[in-house]
């Protein structure tokens, strides 16, 4: 049998032969609602392709994006990519010098930005070195110091409706994608069509996430990061109904939309969810009727808000555990027969663990000195993984793909985590947040859920700073929405499931918690204002 080339032209192509009807509806910045179909996106879409093929774009070229969730960042998914050229989905909000360096080593010929990020590429145009043309995504170009500028409804204006698109081989860089860089400069990760097929099949499984075309399907992740976490794709391919909500604004605008659109599938981090639930206490009516289940990931959502969605909301949440090099997908939880039989208690311990590998996904852990650990649920090793759809090495980075990978082909995540008896996978601690206290080892998530956990705690993040006799010791920074909780009260809870050597040295009540570009929270950056105000422990009185 003929070879079949796996790439998400495929994906294209299935949607508007089967599901041209059905509908990709976008909140815009405006406040408005933008609906059409598989089938107008795809005339765009094919519009987009000749217009790029006019100005001159040669295959293998990329072009640089910088946009939130709508129809028009939808529509660069696929017109690049599925034309032989390649998206660079940008974070609009890292540093400028970051978005330079890594613009300047992607060498993007073109950048599509949406108007509000108009500021952001002005700060940056006269060090963007191979940035020929800007495309604003929008159907007027606002006032502007760019040059060489147009609008998006202009640049595709007046091309055909259907394309004839290009036979491509599977290995193929159809997106490149950098990490968030709080360690250090961002690090790309090309994608290739195959391992985006294979990642999307796998989304649909029913042991992953179980994305169907009876699904209305919402990422609330953001598109420019790990291609937001590969909905629109598994969407697309399935044919199932998307709806796109801009820029994450309010819980109120996101369940506003949820309900108006019979969203089933939604996907953000915690965060999102934490406040969903404070907004739904207050909100009147029977807000997400239609939500069927709640897909998060980048750290594990306390227990007791998994146990209100499901019970309360009817619409339980599943963690995914991932990264930007595995496209992102590599373990999910979801309740094998063993864990039904198990009490709740039992469950839903089980269920805030990063889960079970998905189908494809390989996991195994490693002591410092390489060997198994292991899997009684206690021993720590880093994760090492394996899958079709991981990255074989960084774009232009040498140096880091000597040290991320072991000697027999694995990944090193730089996650630590255990197994358990069931082969849940528990994430401990990134090996960077992870503290050493006279030689042995405190997990900073494991404070954090805890706390999180505490009556009247909204947020809470644990950080290591140095100490004068055991070397490390944890720092916790705090936000609560009740003043009557203060240090003696945490301590008190976390006493009940901690030894006493365990327990912060310090706690700091902040009014807010500096969070990453993928809203994670940046303990990089507390531990440096920590460490430059302090220095290390014993702080003198």
């Amino acid at each position: 049998m003929k070879d079949y080339e796996l790439t998400i032209t495929k994906f294209l192509q299935r949607a508007v032969d089967l599901f041209d009807h059905k509908e990709i509806v976008s909140k815009l910045a405006d406040g408005s609602i933008h609906r059409y179909t598989y089938a107008d996106a795809y005339e765009r879409i094919c519009k987009l392709a000749h217009a790029l093929d006019d100005y001159g774009l040669e295959g293998g070229d990329r072009v640089s994006v910088m946009a939130v969730n709508h129809y028009r960042h939808y529509e660069l998914y696929f017109g690049p990519s599925c034309s032989g050229r390649s998206i660079h989905t940008t974070n609009h909000r890292l540093p400028e010098h970051h978005l330079v360096e890594i613009i300047n080593e992607a060498e993007d010929r073109m950048l599509f930005v949406d108007p509000e990020f108009l500021d952001t590429v002005e700060a940056i145009a006269d060090d963007l070195e191979t940035v020929e043309q800007y495309v604003v995504l929008d159907d007027a170009v606002p006032d502007t110091d760019l040059e060489e500028v147009v609008d998006y409804e202009s640049f595709i204006a007046g091309y055909d409706t259907e394309y004839d698109w290009p036979e491509l081989d599977e290995e193929r860089e159809f997106a490149l994608c950098y990490t968030s860089g709080t360690t250090g400069l961002p690090k790309g990760v090309q994608y290739r069509h195959r391992r985006m097929f294979l990642h999307t099949l796998v989304h649909g499984h029913v042991d992953v996430f179980g994305v169907g075309e009876n699904d209305t399907v919402m990422p609330v992740v953001p598109m420019f990061h790990v291609n937001g976490w590969g909905f629109p794709y598994s969407g697309t391919f399935y044919g199932s109904k998307l709806v796109l909500p801009g820029q994450h604004t309010s819980p109120q605008a996101v369940a506003d939309l949820i309900d108006a659109e019979d969203v089933t599938v939604a996907a953000a981090v915690p965060t999102v969810w934490i406040e969903m639930d404070s907004y739904l206490e207050s909100a009147e009516g029977e807000p997400l009727d239609t939500l069927d289940r709640v897909l998060t990931g980048g750290s594990a959502p306390p227990a007791s808000l998994m146990q209100k969605f499901e019970e309360v909301y009817e619409a339980p949440i599943y963690q995914g555990y991932g990264m930007t090099e595995a496209s992102p997908h590599l373990a999910n939880t979801f309740e094998t027969t063993e864990m039904q039989d198990l009490p709740e208690e039992k469950r839903y311990e089980l269920k805030r663990k990063a889960g079970i590998p998905a189908p494809g996904a390989r996991i195994r852990l490693r002591d410092t000195d390489g060997e198994p650990v292991p899997h009684d649920g206690e021993t720590p090793g880093e994760i090492h993984a394996r899958s079709p759809w991981l990255t074989d090495g960084y774009f232009k980075r040498p140096e880091a793909n000597e040290t991320s990978f072991s000697e027999d082909g694995w990944f090193k995540t730089g996650d630590v985590g255990t197994i358990d008896e069931y082969g849940y996978l528990d994430i401990v601690d990134r090996i960077d947040d992870a503290i050493k206290s006279g030689g042995e080892w405190i997990s900073s998530v494991e404070l954090e859920n805890s706390l999180i956990d505490a009556e009247g705690v909204a947020e809470a993040a644990v950080i290591s700073v140095p100490h004068e006799k055991w070397q490390e010791r944890p720092v916790a920074f705090v936000v609560t929405d009740d003043p009557s909780v203060d240090e003696e009260t945490l301590r008190e809870h976390l006493l009940e499931t901690f030894p006493k050597w365990w327990l912060p040295d310090v706690f700091r009540f902040v009014d807010e918690i500096p969070k990453t570009t993928t809203h994670k929270f940046n303990k990089k950056s507390l531990r440096d204002q920590f460490t430059d105000e302090h220095g290390s422990l014993p702080l003198e009185d």
